[in-house]
């Protein structure tokens, strides 16, 4: 499998500008690419899928062991000509800032995939070197193989090129000069939704053009030819005895979802139904189950509230026990009421106690592995399910029939609101960080069906 992973640094140093730009100028050569975010981030595979074209999904060595992470690329990377994997943060950076578990560079050291570094060079020279020698030689095996540099003028580009070179051994498969007219604006849940960017398609296709003249993309391929074989086990995967209909809400107010988690779904003989709480009066007929998944809703509460027919419709199925999981901004929309971004509260679906309003800051950020406290819809009390939050909106009532523990364990807190139908909280899980219990979810959604 030809695939190459672009790290950076540290966060802000182009490393998502030019990967997409690149994956552009592969496309725009006529390769099929497909391409990867590590770590829990949605946003990034939006702008992957639905601007350059690429099949995107994640890798995340903290939700899941090595094993599904190869089993997980190799089967996204399916069908294509080169895989390209998006890095996280700085390199190394990792589980709760003292650790690279869960980094970039645990993925590349996972799946044994060549990495790019994008160095920005703006404001220095000559100390580009020593940046960039010290990251080679931090790990025994960095996995570091090229350097784009970013940020720089084409003469001190081609004079820092051979420095690198000589010095440190690696290859500099190209730069990028500063870029003023590009950018990928930022909002407080990272980088801002493809359909929010005028011209975006136009935008990456300059980008696209640019690098072509700038960047040795051959290069980088013949980098991701050298990467070694991946070896993994087929993971088992239960299927039902029947197929279930599960609802799915997608729009710009709930569109945060994992590839993998609706493709396991399907594996599991789960048909995906999607539907809009913005748009559709009702939810589509013949569900099983639903999934409520997060996003925007702050910023569409109005025009949630007054679709007061879906509302009523997703009450109804919920009075009448229909399995749903709803995570964060689905949690919300769950409630009595949702402060919008506009500082009035609306009223919401009603179906759980308390309200939800905005904060100034990040709340419970980060990775999780949530520990059932009774039984739910995932199994026995005790169950086991990994996941991460991120979300600047809380609630007075996030519920208590789960714990949310940090992965060094220093931290805890009660979360979710769970009974025999319905299993809702901030947290965003994993499904294949416990395969059984997600099937277990997919029983209770059969059961349903026999109702």
């Amino acid at each position: 499998m030809n695939r190459i992973l672009f790290a950076a640094p540290k966060s802000g140093s182009g490393k998502t500008l030019i990967s997409c730009g690149i994956m552009q100028a592969f496309i725009n050569n006529g390769k099929k690419v497909s391409a990867f975010k590590c770590g829990p981030d949605y946003i990034d595979p939006m702008f992957h899928s639905k601007v350059i074209g690429a099949k995107s999904g994640n890798l995340d060595t903290f939700f899941c062991d090595e094993n599904t992470v190869k089993y997980l690329l190799c089967e996204g990377s399916q069908g294509s000509d080169i895989t390209v994997i998006e890095g996280v943060m700085g390199y190394y950076d990792g589980i709760g800032g003292i650790s690279d578990k869960a980094s970039a560079y645990d993925v590349a050291r996972a799946t044994k995939t060549p990495v790019i570094l994008i160095v920005d060079c703006k404001g220095t020279s000559i100390s580009i070197v020593a940046q960039i020698k010290g990251f080679v030689e931090y790990r025994k095996e960095s996995y570091i193989k090229g350097v784009i540099l970013n940020r720089i003028s084409s003469m001190l580009y081609t004079e820092i090129k051979q420095i690198i070179e000589n010095e440190i051994g690696i290859s500099v498969v190209g730069y990028v000069p500063e870029l003023k007219n590009i950018s990928l604006e930022s909002r407080h849940l990272g980088l801002i939704m493809p359909h929010e960017i005028d011209s975006l398609k136009e935008e990456m296709n300059t980008l696209a053009n640019t690098i072509s003249q700038t960047v040795d993309l051959e290069g980088i391929i013949h980098l991701g030819d050298k990467a070694e074989h991946i070896e993994f086990e087929n993971i088992a995967i239960p299927c039902g005895t029947k197929k279930v209909r599960i609802g799915v809400a997608l729009d710009e107010a709930f569109c945060f979802y994992y590839k993998e988690n609706l493709k396991l779904i399907e594996k599991m003989g789960g048909e995906i139904v999607y539907f809009s709480p913005l748009k559709d009066n009702e939810l589509p007929e013949g569900l099983n189950g639903i999934i409520l998944g997060g996003g925007y809703p702050e910023l569409f509460a109005k025009r949630l509230s007054e679709n007061k027919a879906m509302m009523q419709s997703l009450k109804n199925a919920l009075s009448r026990k229909m399995p749903c999981i709803a995570e964060c901004g689905g949690f919300m929309y769950l409630q009595q009421s949702l402060e919008g971004e506009d500082g009035i509260s609306y009223p919401m679906v009603e179906f759980l106690s308390g309200y939800g309003f905005k904060t100034d800051k990040l709340n419970r950020f980060g990775y999780i592995t949530i520990e059932t406290n009774m039984d739910t819809i995932f199994g026995k009390a005790g169950t086991e399910i990994k996941g991460h939050e991120f979300h600047y909106w809380d609630s007075s009532e996030n519920g208590s029939s789960c714990t949310a523990v940090k992965p060094n364990r220093n931290r805890k807190w009660q979360c979710v609101y769970s009974d025999e139908n319905v299993f809702a909280g901030f947290p965003h899980l994993c499904f294949y960080s416990n395969v059984a219990a997600t099937f277990n979810f997919m029983e209770k959604c059969g059961e349903y069906n026999e109702a």
